[in-house]
């Protein structure tokens, strides 16, 4: 049986990869990248055992194309998540690093 920790753990990480998938390739502009940011939160925010999430996209990397949009990537990403499952909490992050979109157990 896992831990509470384990638990934690797990549940933050599972949020992080559900998040990296199901966003990238989402229209954006540096126009609407707070708006999407704020999505992100809020949906990820109903999953069970989120505590706390903050999305922050690298609007550098939004490069316009012809009809005035960009499409969100892997490397725009800096999200750090809180779960807590039972009396353990856990932080976690996901941020491009080395050309690969790490995911860390923060504390």
């Amino acid at each position: 049986m896992a831990t509470d920790r384990e638990n934690a753990v797990f549940e933050a990480a599972i949020k992080l990869g559900a998040l990296y998938h199901q966003f990238v390739g989402t229209p954006i502009s540096r126009a609407t990248a707070e708006k999407v940011e704020a999505a992100i939160e809020s949906a990820v925010s109903l999953q069970p055992y989120v505590t706390s999430i903050k999305v922050r996209l690298d609007k550098s990397l939004m490069n316009e194309n012809p009809f005035g949009y960009s499409e969100l990537t892997g490397a725009m990403y800096d999200v750090v998540i809180e779960t807590k499952f039972g009396e353990a909490k856990c932080r976690a992050g996901l941020k491009f690093e080395n050309g690969y979109p790490m995911m860390r157990i923060l504390d």
